[in-house]
């Protein structure tokens, strides 16, 4: 079982910059044994793939965000981490953190970025 607790969302101009906080806790083995991911969510759109770092901190990233997100982990602090620079209007979304294991989900409840132009 893993809880995930995110943070750091809010409204930002474009251009800006916000930095994502997804807290795990786990009963037994905390978050190294979990691919972590980046999720967001528009209205009326699907939820997306943002940026995934695995257990051994290789990342992937959606074409839209490369160069402009990073993903990164930290095992000790059970916390993962998601930098986000020159912000569009086009990233307004809930963004979620969520942990993989085995094809196994675990979600957090989200946190609102906005970009206004």
């Amino acid at each position: 079982q893993v809880q995930l607790v995110e943070s750091g969302g809010g409204l930002v101009q474009a251009g800006g910059s916000l930095k994502l906080s997804c807290a795990a806790s786990s009963s037994i083995s905390g978050i190294s044994p979990y691919s972590m991911s980046w999720y967001r969510q528009a209205p009326g759109k699907q939820r997306e793939l943002v940026a995934r770092v695995s257990t051994s901190s290789s990342t992937n990233y959606r074409d839209s965000v490369k160069g402009r997100f990073t993903i990164s982990r930290d095992n000790a602090k059970n916390t993962v981490y998601l930098q986000m620079n020159s912000l569009k209007p086009e990233d307004t979304a809930v963004y979620y953190c969520a942990a993989e294991r085995g094809g196994y989900y675990y979600w957090g409840q989200g946190t609102q970025v906005t970009v206004s132009s």
